[in-house]
């Protein structure tokens, strides 16, 4: 009868052990939800911080969320909180830091099936400029994301491996990568992606000899096929301007006349100065280049002023010497001196010495025709001079000597003599040059497209270059960004030309 109490006693130790681990048990997973809660929270502001432009935010937040999720021991947690850390810290500016945490989360053989992980250790690759490490990190991501059936961010991985081929200079495999991005954004529905990555695949036709021109202009034919679809105007007028560009480049002036024209309306639909500006500028040079002065010189007057407004003096200036020019052909010597002293006077102001002896020399020639050969003579020694602090200027020097002397010489025998008997002195011919400005690198092409050039008497600048000494060409060109437009895997909004592409980060759990 005794031992009733004892197991009495007993079952209550028993049943206070029980409470006491259910206690326990409770206090952990408090502890875990409210880890995991901690780590939600510091991700979703990270991923907020990251919205705003706040870098440094972000990082500091992931970093946040990484030390919880150490605490919860879940390693499918910590390795989403490490790919978000190191792809933040890439988008920080840090890539070598990056790249530590991107490796710690998912390392080994399982990182080869991640996508995203594959496409962030690209951008950090490429940031560290180990840029063919890069490129099979983007081609590994297209491959995955293509497994996957998600059209958009294949293209995004072959649109950033066709930029780490292009930077290179491995033109072919730049061609092949847009033109696979190309596809890819088509079958997705995402047009103006497509319509970029044809344009981006047809300027670098234009790099290598394994592609014609013809090749190059049926892949802009088919990004302006593209266009109709796009509805997005800021988008529309920085495609069409890109697209003239490329035409200008292949020399189909004509085709790219059509595409500035057609850029006019979203450019000023938009409002987007900066953008207008670019149109109007390359509209003129287009129809200087296919000898429609008189229609070129109100667009030249507007980009002018529009430039100088926006405070860009070089530009301003580049619209001056486009303007001279066609002046000059219309037989307005006056406004074409005016128009090539402000040229002058905005390159000296913008420090860009290549063109103050383009412009130099052009002007030049103007004074000589009204036979004003001191001015001349002033003009080719300040030619001279900005000449000393341009590189490869051999040929352009020895030809700058040359028309100095040969304008010193008729000063000497245009100059009154009151002392003994003259003779005739033969003077050395000056061919009268048509003052074609080169206001920017000129593009590399084929043996055949170099020709065909050459029986022209022309050659085309590349947009979006320095500039270098010629006196060959009628047209000088803006380009834009190399940026497609991107569509956010999480937005349905159409997001701007000129946005960078960004690294790739886990919602998480």
């Amino acid at each position: 009868m005794a031992s009733e109490p004892e197991d009495k006693e007993d079952d209550n130790e028993e049943d206070e052990k029980e409470r006491e681990e259910a206690a326990r048990r409770e206090r952990r997973e408090l502890r875990r939800r409210k880890r995991a809660a901690e780590v939600e929270e510091l991700t979703s502001v990270g991923h907020q911080a990251l919205k705003q432009g706040q870098t440094q935010e972000a990082v500091n937040s992931f970093r946040g969320a990484l030390k919880a999720a150490s605490q919860l021991g879940q390693s499918r947690v910590v390795s989403a909180c490490c790919l978000n850390l190191g792809a933040a810290l890439v988008e920080a500016g840090d890539p070598e830091s990056g790249l530590e945490y991107l490796n710690k989360a998912k390392p080994g053989p399982k990182s080869q099936r991640l996508p995203d992980l594959q496409f962030n250790l690209g951008l950090a690759h490429r940031a560290l400029g180990q840029r063919r490490q890069a490129a099979q990190h983007f081609l590994q991501a297209a491959q995955l994301y293509s497994s996957q059936g998600n059209g958009p961010e294949e293209g995004h991985s072959c649109w950033e491996r066709g930029r780490c081929h292009a930077l290179e200079e491995e033109h072919a495999l730049a061609v092949q990568s847009f033109l696979r991005a190309a596809e890819s954004y088509r079958v997705a529905n995402v047009p103006h992606s497509a319509a970029a990555a044809l344009k981006e695949a047809a300027a670098h036709m234009l790099q290598c000899d394994e592609f014609s021109p013809d090749e190059a202009s049926k892949a802009l034919t088919d990004c302006l096929s593209l266009s109709d679809s796009v509805t997005d105007q800021g988008i529309l007028g920085e495609l069409l301007l890109s697209v003239g560009v490329v035409f200008c480049q292949l020399r189909l002036f004509p085709e790219a006349v059509q595409c500035f024209q057609k850029a006019l309306s979203p450019a000023s639909q938009q409002q987007d100065r900066p953008l207008l500006a670019k149109v109007l500028l390359n509209l003129g040079a287009a129809l200087n280049a296919v000898g429609e002065f008189s229609g070129a010189l109100e667009y030249h007057r507007l980009a002018a002023k529009l430039y100088g407004s926006l405070g860009q003096r070089g530009e301003q200036a580049q619209c001056f010497s486009n303007l001279a020019l066609a002046c000059r052909r219309l037989g307005k010597e006056d406004e074409a001196i005016e128009s090539f002293n402000h040229a002058l006077q905005g390159f000296t102001d913008s420090a860009e010495h290549s063109a103050q002896v383009q412009v130099c020399e052009a002007l030049a020639e103007v004074y000589l025709k009204q036979r004003k050969q001191h001015k001349a003579i002033q003009l080719y020694r300040q030619a001279l001079l900005s000449l000393s602090h341009c590189q490869d200027s051999e040929g352009v020097g020895n030809r700058l000597v040359e028309r100095l002397t040969s304008a010193l010489r008729l000063t000497v025998t245009q100059r009154p003599r009151h002392f003994g008997p003259t003779r005739p002195r033969p003077l050395s011919p000056l061919t009268p040059l048509s003052p074609r400005m080169y206001l920017n690198t000129p593009s590399p092409t084929t043996a055949s497209n170099q020709q065909r050039e050459e029986q022209k008497g022309e050659e085309l600048s590349e947009p979006g270059s320095d500039r270098e000494l010629h006196t060959d060409s009628e047209v000088s060109l803006v380009q834009t960004s190399e940026a497609p437009p991107i569509d956010s895997p999480d937005s349905r909004e159409a997001t701007p030309l000129l946005e960078r592409l960004r690294s790739r980060f886990c919602s998480l759990m």
